[in-house]
């Protein structure tokens, strides 16, 4: 295991009387992709969101590089430029250019001169393929277009770590594909990512470690090969057996 970037110790979080996440422990690497999957309601989202205090946590702690999550204000904005977040809904500005929404976080938040942040962005927004719609709007954008553009709009932040919820599920089954693709060579080049998926062959391709789960708990976590091929637990096998039929 490399230097661990995120660590989880004994979270738990309820919603009223719903146990959420049950003393979760989960440790990521820098550079380690970790795909969380499970059946709807097992937490995956809530624990993805408490990874930059989106969700607050009831006991535990979570620290990102060392530091322990803020509880609110300059630090917390500060961590949240570390900790990019893409998620089942674009959230762009819908009356900025694709150019501005990549530009904005940079210039506000990082204080980057314009004309340093613009060249930076038009790269990102190279990298993701949708460098010619720089100067759209995102409705004028498809939607697998402007989910590559949310991810852009991620990385000009010079995040740490990455989170992704579910973030192709709104997405056309053709636009799939292209998002995942930007999210295989973003893994490939070593960023740190937490993504939570129904993508089974992302999952196959680009983890490093399924974390398996079930009513708010960790379940089981292995490599995906071991996973897919030999779930150890029962509730694995009954998940892996109802989605890999179809």
């Amino acid at each position: 295991m490399t230097e661990p970037l995120v660590v989880l110790k004994d979270v738990n979080k309820h919603f009223g009387d719903l146990h959420v996440l049950r003393d979760i422990n989960l440790s990521i690497g820098k550079g380690e992709v970790v795909v969380v999957i499970g059946p709807s309601g097992s937490g995956k989202s809530t624990l993805c969101r408490t990874i930059n205090r989106l969700e607050t946590i009831e006991s535990g702690s979570i620290t990102i590089d060392g530091q322990a999550l803020p509880e609110e204000g300059k630090e917390l904005a500060q961590l949240r430029a570390d900790v990019g977040m893409v998620f089942q809904s674009f959230n762009l500005f819908s009356h900025k250019s694709i150019l501005d929404n990549v530009t904005l976080g940079p210039i506000k938040a990082r204080r980057t001169p314009k004309a340093e942040a613009e060249k930076r962005a038009m790269e990102l927004l190279e990298r993701v393929g949708v460098a010619h719609q720089a100067q759209k709007l995102p409705a004028q954008l498809s939607g697998g277009q402007q989910q590559r553009v949310a991810i852009a709009r991620s990385l000009a932040m010079d995040p740490k770590v990455m989170l992704f919820d579910e973030p192709t599920s709104a997405l056309d089954p053709e636009m799939i594909n292209e998002v995942l693709d930007v999210m295989v060579a973003l893994a490939k080049d070593g960023m740190t990512m937490v993504v939570v998926t129904h993508e089974m062959g992302f999952a196959r391709k680009a983890a490093n470690r399924v974390v398996f789960m079930a009513d708010g708990a960790i379940v089981e976590e292995q490599e995906p090969e071991a996973f897919f091929t030999a779930p150890k637990s029962d509730r694995a096998k009954d998940f892996l057996g109802k989605i890999l039929t179809h």
